[in-house]
Parts: structure tokens; sequence; C-alpha cells
């Protein structure tokens, strides 16, 4: 379990649909000592957004969106500027790509515009609507000229705005009707409830172990640092964030996981899965996801594994997030491999999941 670096994991394993590795090891909850439960609850933090994407795109497919569509057709108001003050058209395959020209406050140095406009990443207790988030994202610079450049981004929570407007339902409506209810996903959702399964208690990397995180806590990330409010997985007037706002038990995100690398399971067509899962942006550099990879329409996408110094195959699609998630589909392995722990970021990035990769493909 990597040493004290990680608290508490669930991991599981799939080969061709059957399931061939499945332990929950460590704690739940370190200070009481409650054993992680194998059908403990997590927050899935960037996890959300492969599942937000494909309910855009199974509106893409029933014909209530389109990919080209103008973000402006849903979201009048939305109109960031360009730094020499020209609106560019940003498109809702912009915001699948993370090409819209957006970010990420932690991303920024902490005098970033986001910060000064107070801009939430969906993670923090900000006390925003969506509606007010989304003023806010649109009062600050683009980065770019929208489809020159990648930049990870709040584009998935633009887009779950854009879902609400072309399904006239809320986005957590629109998601269970769409995606979680028919794959039987009982616990991914936007609020976690008290009283159901365990909601793991999170825990931010520090030294010699791992700190139970406050409310609010701050972890240091690159150039700024990552807010969190754990209590938000319990508020239901938190605004749902598409980018990382669910919760869920591994076993759950297996069956969408599997779901996808099986064509789609009538959610989305075969064809939606295979641009979903193919490289979308060209030979644009993919920053978050690092060497080797590109981006398709919701997912890091392995285009190069020697690049990448990966074990997976080239074609592999995966992504994670930052309170210690990720996950990885490789199509030509036949492999879907569940990897949710309590503890950010190093169940997310670094040594943790390189050792895992290596040891599932060891085997």
């Amino acid at each position: 379990m990597s040493g004290d670096h990680i608290v508490g994991a669930t991991v599981i394993a799939a080969k061709n649909g059957e399931i061939a590795y499945q332990r929950a090891v460590g704690f739940a909850d370190r200070e009481s000592q409650r054993r992680i439960d194998e059908g403990e609850v997590y927050r899935l933090a960037s996890m959300t957004k492969p599942i937000v994407c494909v309910t855009a795109l199974a509106l893409v497919d029933r014909g209530q969106l389109r990919l080209e569509d103008p973000v402006t057709r849903w979201l009048p108001d939305f109109r960031p500027k360009l730094i020499d003050g020209r609106e560019p058209l940003i498109t809702v395959r912009h915001l699948l790509t993370h090409t819209a020209g957006l970010t990420y406050g932690f991303l920024e140095p902490r005098d970033g515009p986001y910060h000064r406009l107070g801009v939430s990443d969906g993670l923090d207790a900000s006390g925003l609507t969506l509606e007010e988030n989304l003023h806010r994202i649109a009062s600050a610079p683009l980065l770019f000229e929208p489809g020159t450049s990648w930049r990870y981004s709040v584009a998935i929570d633009v887009l779950g705005a854009v879902i609400e407007r072309a399904t006239d339902s809320k986005l957590p409506d629109a998601v269970r009707n769409i995606v979680t209810r028919p794959l039987n996903m009982t616990s991914v959702s936007f609020v976690s409830s008290p009283e159901g399964n365990g909601l793991a208690t999170p825990y931010g990397d520090a030294s010699p172990r791992p700190e139970r995180m406050a409310e609010p806590f701050s972890l240091k990330f690159g150039q700024s640092a990552i807010d969190y409010s754990p209590a938000r997985a319990f508020d239901p007037k938190a605004f749902p964030s598409g980018g990382v706002g669910m919760v869920g038990t591994a076993m759950d995100y297996l069956r969408f996981a599997e779901a996808i690398r099986t064509g789609g399971s009538g959610i989305i067509r075969p064809e939606t899965v295979a641009a979903m899962t193919s490289n979308a942006v060209g030979d644009l550099t993919v920053g978050a996801a690092g060497p080797g990879f590109g981006w398709g329409l919701g997912v890091a996408v392995l285009k190069d594994p020697v690049a990448a110094k990966s074990p997976m195959m080239a074609g592999a699609w995966m992504w994670a997030g930052v309170y210690g998630t990720n996950f990885w589909v490789d199509p030509a392995a036949g492999l879907s491999v569940i990897v949710l722990t309590n503890t950010a970021v190093a169940g997310m990035t670094g040594d943790f999941p390189m050792s895992l990769r290596r040891a599932v493909y060891g085997a």
C-alpha cells in the first residue's frame, strides 16, 4: 500500500468483463480505525468528468445537442474574451476536449484571474450557484484562441450547464436518467447521504504520514494549491460540479468503464465510444496527462506507451481525481481497472498508481 502514503483504497480489475482482482485495504477513517469496506463510497473528483461527458455525448446521439454547437446557443451570457478583447467562438467540442481556453484556479498562481474573481473549481464550499460561477469564469480572459491549445479546466462545469439547458433539467437528474440509473450505478451521485454507506474520510499528503483533511483544507499543488471542502459532498445546496462533484464506489465505476469499453451499452453508440476514446486534439500537448498522451471527448488517450513510460497499450484511456482516485481501460488487453483511495494526491499521481499499473501488467 505504498508504505504509509495511502490511508485506504479499493482496487478492482476486470479482464474481458470478469473480475480478476478485488481488494479493499487500509482505513476509511484512520483515527477511529474504521476499515475500508468493499462497498466504500469515495469522492470521485475528476473521475466525474467522463460520466458527465458521456451524458453530453448521449444527447448528441439523440440529436438534442451537437458537438459544433456554439456554447452561446445554450448559455447566451457565457461570452469570455481573449486578452485582446475579442470574443471567439467556443463550441461544445472545445469544452469536451479542454481546448476552450479556460483553466482551473489551482493551475494558476494565487494572484491569477480565477483567484481574483473568486471562481470555484468545484471542490470548495464557495456558496455560489452554478450560474454565478459561470459568470465569474466568463469574466476571466481566455488563455488562448479556442482549438489552438490544450489546458485542463472548468470546461466540464460549463458543459454541465449546457446539459441542464439541453435537457431542461438539473444536472444530477440528467446524469441519473441518462447514465447512472440505466447502468445501475446506485452509489454514484452528486450528494452523499449521511445515512447511506460510509463515505471514506479524506486525507492530504503530508510527512511522515497523510493528514486528515480539515474543513476547509488547502493542499499545495504546483505554483498554487487545491482548496477542498470535504463537507461539500453532503451539501445538497452546493452547485453540482460536472468536473469534480460526484461520489461513488469502485464497483459502480467499473460498471461505467465496462459499459463504455464494450461499446456503450445503449447509453451511447459504438461509433460515439470510438470518438470519445480516440485522440481528438491532434498533436496538442496534453500537459495534465503527460508525454505520450492525447485527449478524446472526455478522457486522456494513450498514443505512445514508450513516451509515457507506461505498461498500458496504445489506445488505452484513463483519468484520475485530486481526492486520490484513478482508473484506466486498456481495450487491447481487455482490462478495466478502478483504483479509489482517500488520499490526495498520492492516490492519483506518483509512485502508487505507477507501481499498481506495473503490478497489474506483471500479473
